[in-house]
């Protein structure tokens, strides 16, 4: 078995700060010259804002929304009951990878009846990250269609949310994943787990692109 980059043993939550070793943020780049697009995609309650929240170089933008009664009967809470909060639009941060690059993050919304907004959200988008929490794989099906039908490159980043870990081998036959894509763990409430992250995505599209 493959286990987790992180040492985390609670679950992630998106209300969660960064953790203690990611802190001071630093300085943002004003001569970067290669801004990136990138959305973080996934099933609800896998810690799209977590990440998006504790790598920002910036006071990230969220939508989220308080989540009440009335959407009981249309929201699947199975694995996530413990979640009080949703993103209803998305979430925005930025992080600069190196002198020259930037990355402008966008967390989907991952409640289904949200999803008619990631179309729009992923115009323009150059990569994504589909992140994943393997008690409830399924959750993430759609996301992988919808970047495949857009033809838009992503890599796979499992969350630790603890219990059984199971092999890379065993999650790429699940999610039926081509070999070439990569797949990493990462604890999303870390900034250095999530940088990375990002940087094996931005790693990934030069790949694509190279001679």
């Amino acid at each position: 078995m493959d286990s987790a980059t992180s040492d985390a043993t609670a679950t992630p939550d998106a209300t969660a700060p960064a953790r203690a070793d990611d802190a001071p943020r630093p300085h943002l780049n004003a001569a970067a010259s290669n801004g990136l697009k990138i959305v973080i995609v996934g099933g609800f309650g896998v810690g799209k804002t977590t990440m998006v929240r504790s790598v920002s170089d910036i006071r990230p933008l969220n939508t989220e929304e308080v989540m009440t009664q009335a959407g009981q009967d249309v929201d699947d809470l199975s694995g996530v009951g413990g979640k009080t909060a949703t993103t209803v639009a998305f979430d925005f941060g930025r992080i600069s990878i190196n002198e020259e690059t930037v990355l402008y993050l966008f967390g989907a919304p991952g409640q289904e009846r949200f999803w008619f907004l990631w179309d729009r959200l992923f115009s323009g988008t150059l990569g994504a990250v589909v992140l994943v929490d393997t008690r409830r794989l399924a959750d993430c099906w759609y996301a992988i269609d919808r970047l495949e039908h857009h033809g838009t490159p992503f890599i796979v980043a499992r969350n630790d949310f603890g219990g059984p870990q199971h092999s890379h081998d065993e999650i790429r036959e699940a999610l039926d994943l081509d070999e070439r894509i990569p797949f990493v763990d990462c604890d999303a409430r870390s900034r250095s787990s999530s940088k990375n992250v990002l940087i094996t995505l931005v790693e990934h599209l030069r790949s694509l692109t190279s001679p």
